[in-house]
């Protein structure tokens, strides 16, 4: 009886116990969701706190609040508006998705040029290395000089290709260009794809690139400044740094007059990880649209790239 009557108490404390967190949590979000529209409004009326980086406090406000809870709040906040306004209102959500696929677009299509200055590039890189004996390689369109090695100019392809990477994912998402693969979504009906699409794009696409962004931000700032900053950092010790700061920025090479630009990887990242969330916000309203108005609203103002009449199947939509 006794044993019986002990566990009944530990399920009983158990239970109590894990309402209590459940409680816990729901009044954290609730305040921090609070406090983000504070943030906003502080940030917005202080930009000298954040913004002006002679300051070295400002700096590292700047870089501790750039991959913070405070700013996750933030965003939550004008996500949700934004979502409330375009429920109630869907001209605006409409507005919105062709804004958001607009950036998409616009960003890779000029990005995409990047692919053609590749090879041209590698063509000139392969006959001043390889017929002509050149070292170096002088460009002054305008008067202003300049030049690098060779090496320096081939070791460039590997930014370039990265600039295409990351510049064209969301534009390649918005055209239908990057691979599925496909175990039941064609089989099922119009609204239970849409469904679908809008579950990833919330718990799968939208969460995965916040929490990379929160580590990547603070990847780029320990290749700029000094001392090295971390995601563990709080506020007030990283304060504490302000008088010891300076500019580091990565200028390291693999090779002897090398590409020495790698820290513009790292910034890469974050533009990477900027459209992605963007597109994730976009795909979720989109899909949501699609869904509440039914089959006929598929496809609606999706600025599709075409070869022209006659040549779909080149295109991938047949």
């Amino acid at each position: 009886m006794r044993a019986g009557k002990g566990t009944d108490e530990m399920e009983e404390q158990a239970g109590t116990s894990f309402l209590g967190l459940v409680v816990d949590a729901v009044v954290s979000l609730v305040v921090n969701l609070g406090l983000g529209f504070w943030h906003i409004i502080y940030a917005l009326t202080h930009p000298g706190l954040w913004l002006d980086w002679s300051d070295k406090e400002s700096l590292l406000r700047f870089v501790y609040y750039g991959g913070s809870k405070e700013l996750l709040f933030v965003f939550l906040d004008v996500v949700i508006v934004l979502s409330v306004i375009g429920f109630v209102h869907r001209p605006f959500l409409w507005a919105l998705v062709r804004g958001l696929e607009k950036i998409a677009n616009t960003t890779g299509r000029v990005a995409a040029w990047f692919g053609l200055l590749m090879v041209l590039q590698q063509i000139i890189v392969v006959f001043l290395q390889s017929i002509f004996r050149q070292g170096e390689i002088s460009i002054s369109p305008f008067g202003g000089g300049f030049t690098e090695s060779v090496g320096w100019f081939s070791e460039s392809l590997k930014f370039e290709n990265a600039l295409v990477v990351a510049l064209c994912v969301s534009y390649a998402f918005v055209q239908g260009s990057h691979v599925r693969v496909d175990l039941i979504y064609a089989g099922v009906k119009h609204r239970t794809k849409r469904a679908i699409d809008m579950f990833g794009s919330l718990f799968f696409m939208l969460p995965v690139a916040l929490l990379t962004w929160m580590y990547a931000w603070f990847f780029l700032w320990r290749h700029l400044i000094t001392p090295k900053v971390s995601a563990s950092d709080a506020l007030d010790r990283m304060l504490m740094k302000a008088r010891i700061v300076k500019w580091n920025v990565e200028t390291v090479s693999f090779s002897a007059n090398g590409f020495n630009g790698y820290f513009l990887f790292k910034i890469l990242m974050l533009c990477f990880l900027s459209l992605v969330i963007l597109q994730a916000l976009a795909f979720f309203y989109r899909s949501f649209l699609e869904f509440v108005e039914g089959e006929e609203s598929a496809g609606k103002y999706l600025d599709k790239d075409t070869l022209g009449e006659g040549e779909e199947t080149f295109e991938g939509t047949y």
